[in-house]
């Protein structure tokens, strides 16, 4: 039985115990060295804190370097994950070596750098909600809310026999501590049956109990814990977010929002479905997501088209860019094998050759892992192999699967390409390894074929103007 006793901000020992018989936790290694390790240790203090979405810029800073700065001075290492669709809240995992080499607080108490880290982030976030407050009632007693996921073969530590730990946990802090087991987060993995920890109160007695909880959880590690840098495998059908704009970056200076592309290569006879009939398919699109989304063409008729999606973005915001490819992504793909009842679809993306080496990786290191984990074929073409429609200085990423191998393909690519574009660490940001991006479009995955010419089903594409040399703008 792992007997664990918690310790306070200030260095003293609580009285409770848990009676939580766990993984146990009393070995130690010395990996001092291990910051930026790509996995988790069956030894390692985790901790999965949930941010919400709106405040996430205050722990990443421009570039990463808020949260590179946290890696640094802590030891510990820090993976934020990918805004989901319709989910207010961002994992923000923080993970360590569990032995004790850091010091804490006022009083020089030494905790794992798992914890050091944890509340360095806590206290960012905590101080910008003070910001926002300044002008609230002074009458008004604040009160902050943490919340946090924990594995359910964890938390019993929190809880303890009947109940008993996390009573004593309220009564010693004063602070509202509940463990949630249903209507989770969407951001909650199934592997490890998470279950949600939230702490409300006043400032000092949430941070309080943080401690606390945060000090069981490191005397209890998880056995799921080599699982915990996976995204959600829940919500392969989580629809996109209906209607969604940047509104938090409407409030923020757009003059600091950075750009970012995606270029499809669509074939010519799939530019009537992507444009849809008196420009309703492309409009809507737009409208749900709030991209811009033009249509190009070249000198003749039997060439592709180019189909650009853009938009200004905050990093730590969802993305209108990916999400609005990820619901184009069919229409603008070509089946392959077309004589025969095989699904798979053939996904081309223009990509500028100084960005290309995000994809590809230290000796195609990136490029294998993702045909590992997306089970596509994902190829980089050059030169001659490029549609003469690109420019000289890009390259071709072809994409060949079935749909929903597909579909994961291209998140991982252009999430990738988003991070590179923001300038951001690759060991910072956590990409998915499962997908939440299925588009709710109708008829999105019956593509009509439209004819060209006069025999055009769709009025927008009859009047496509071909008389640029080059590229021409359409819609």
């Amino acid at each position: 039985m792992a007997s664990s006793t918690a310790r306070n901000v200030h260095g003293k020992r609580s009285s409770f115990q848990s009676e939580f018989t766990g993984n146990g936790a009393s070995k130690r290694r010395n990996l001092h060295d291990e910051t930026d390790r790509n996995v988790i240790g069956s030894e390692d203090t985790v901790y999965r804190y949930l941010c919400p979405v709106k405040k996430t810029g205050s722990i990443i800073g421009k570039g990463g370097e808020i949260a590179k700065q946290i890696r640094s001075e802590t030891k510990s290492n820090m993976r934020i994950n990918e805004a989901l669709p319709g989910c207010e809240e961002r994992v923000v995992t923080i993970y360590s070596t569990s032995d004790e080499l850091n010091h804490f607080g006022d009083d020089g108490e030494i905790v794992c750098p798992a914890l050091d880290a944890l509340f360095k982030v806590h206290d960012m976030i905590v101080a910008e909600v003070n910001e926002e407050d300044d002008d609230d009632d002074l009458g008004d007693k604040q009160t902050v809310t943490v919340r946090m996921l924990v594995p359910s073969d964890q938390i019993g530590c929190v809880i303890g026999k009947g109940g008993q730990v996390i009573q004593n946990l309220r009564n010693e802090t004063n602070a509202q501590i509940r463990v949630i087991k249903d209507n989770l987060p969407a951001c909650a993995l199934t592997l490890s049956h998470d279950e949600l920890l939230q702490i409300i109160g006043e400032p000092l007695i949430v941070r309080e109990a943080l401690y606390q909880v945060a000090s069981l959880l490191h005397d209890n590690p998880s056995r799921f814990q080599h699982s915990l840098l996976s995204s959600p495998s829940t919500l392969m059908h989580q629809p996109l977010i209906s209607s969604h704009r940047n509104h938090a970056a409407a409030r923020r200076d757009l003059a600091d929002a950075t750009e970012f592309c995606v270029c499809f290569i669509c074939p010519a006879e799939n530019v009537g479905g992507v444009i849809g009939k008196g420009g309703g398919f492309i409009n809507q699109i737009r409208q749900e997501t709030g991209a811009t989304i033009r249509v190009t063409t070249s000198e003749s008729e039997e060439d592709d088209s180019i189909i650009f999606i853009s938009s200004k973005e905050f990093y730590e915001d969802q993305s209108p860019t990916v999400n609005a490819a990820i619901l184009l992504q069919e229409r603008c793909s070509e089946k392959v094998g077309k004589d025969t009842n095989d699904s798979t679809i053939s996904t081309r993306l223009l990509v500028s050759s100084s960005n290309i080496g995000c994809l590809i990786g230290k000796g195609g290191a990136v490029i294998s892992e993702m045909r590992s984990v997306t089970r596509a074929n994902i190829r980089i073409l050059q030169k001659e192999n490029v549609p003469k429609i690109a420019r000289q200085d890009e390259e071709m990423v072809q994409i060949t699967g079935n749909p929903d191998a597909a579909m994961k393909a291209l998140t991982q690519v252009i999430l990738r390409l988003r991070a590179n574009a923001f300038d951001m660490n690759h060991g910072l940001v956590l990409l998915p390894t499962s997908f939440p991006y299925i588009s709710q479009v109708s008829g999105s995955s019956n593509k009509p074929k439209y004819a060209r010419g006069d025999g055009s089903k769709d009025q927008d594409y009859s009047r496509l103007n071909l008389n640029s040399k080059r590229r021409n703008h359409v819609s």
